[in-house]
């Protein structure tokens, strides 16, 4: 099993197998806490191979700082089998997450666990602007 892609966004969207996703970010920008940010997407791309065959949990999870997830318990099951003429499969996952809370600043990650094992953590950072400035985060050097 391959983590090919792990991103929140804006949106996503599988087209017949092809991942589509609209406005990757890890930063969200408030004016004051608590916060709810109003939809986004966390957009998965999973190989799994032969080895992987069979029945599986895959659970998601917005962890804040002091551990505590956040969500309600968002869960799916995923049969894998591969046809005999594959050498693996590609599994396209989208999660529309709506009204996401926000009760403090500071860092949360996203967390993909399959089989209560983690595959996946996507950082996420809540940042307080000024109001009426746009105030983007300084770039890494």
């Amino acid at each position: 099993m391959d983590v090919q892609i792990a991103s929140l966004c804006d949106a996503a969207a599988d087209y017949n197998g092809k991942l589509s996703l609209l406005g990757a970010f890890d930063t969200v920008l408030v004016q004051q806490v608590p916060a709810v940010h109003p939809h986004c997407s966390v957009a998965l791309r999973i190989v799994f191979r032969d080895t992987d065959e069979g029945d599986h949990t895959l659970q998601l999870a917005m962890i804040d700082e002091d551990g505590k997830n956040l969500l309600p318990k968002i869960e799916a099951q995923i049969k894998i089998k591969l046809a005999e003429n594959m050498y693996f499969s590609s599994n396209n996952l989208i999660f529309n997450l709506q009204g996401l809370q926000f009760p403090s600043l500071g860092q949360y990650s996203i967390d993909i666990r399959l089989d209560e094992k983690i595959i996946a953590r996507i950082p996420l950072q809540v940042l307080k602007i000024e109001p009426g400035k746009y105030n983007q985060p300084p770039p890494a050097t």
